[in-house]
């Protein structure tokens, strides 16, 4: 499986998270807010569809228990704020979302709606959440920030080579 499968399909699990709690209303359909950096054409290729597969596979039906408003940016980063102000008009019970900006631009835009995200480098740094271990606010994701593990990685890489040392040194 790629990363980028296996990031949508934890970010599937993540935004079902949510709509648990709001499904609880009978009868109620959920409405995700899938926030697409790109194009349609680019994130139907496999973000799209792998992420409602894993919803499907959870019991999230699009178009029976659950809606999904779709928006894209068509790459124009000015867009964010835009789409994401639309989907707190729109009381859409969890945005979906991937990458610092528009992670940012959900933020800025409500303090309620749970966010959901599939890949942000570095969530503390950029101020998405408190911590990675208790993220805090209304978003939680993943992280494809590796830092924490980078000194770990450097000692064992130098058990195992000895004579390595830093070059800047």
């Amino acid at each position: 499986m790629r990363r980028r499968q296996f990031m949508t399909l934890l970010g599937g699990a993540a935004a079902a998270w949510p709509l648990a709690a709001q499904a609880q209303q009978a009868g109620k359909v959920s409405t995700i807010g899938y926030l697409g950096s790109t194009t349609r054409s680019v994130d139907s290729q496999q973000r799209q569809p792998a992420f409602v597969e894993r919803l499907r596979e959870l019991g999230w039906i699009e178009g029976r228990n659950v809606a999904i408003e779709y928006r894209w940016a068509e790459g124009r980063p000015e867009r964010y704020a835009e789409i994401a102000a639309e989907f707190v008009r729109l009381k859409v019970d969890v945005i979906v979302t991937t990458g610092t900006p528009t992670v940012l631009a959900a933020k800025q835009a409500t303090s309620l709606i749970p966010i959901v995200f599939a890949a942000v480098g570095d969530p503390v740094g950029a101020g998405v959440v408190a911590s990675v271990a208790r993220p805090g606010g209304n978003a939680t994701g993943l992280s494809v920030q590796q830092t924490d593990t980078a000194g770990k990685r450097l000692e064992l890489l130098r058990e195992v080579i000895p004579g390595l040392r830093d070059h800047r040194q």
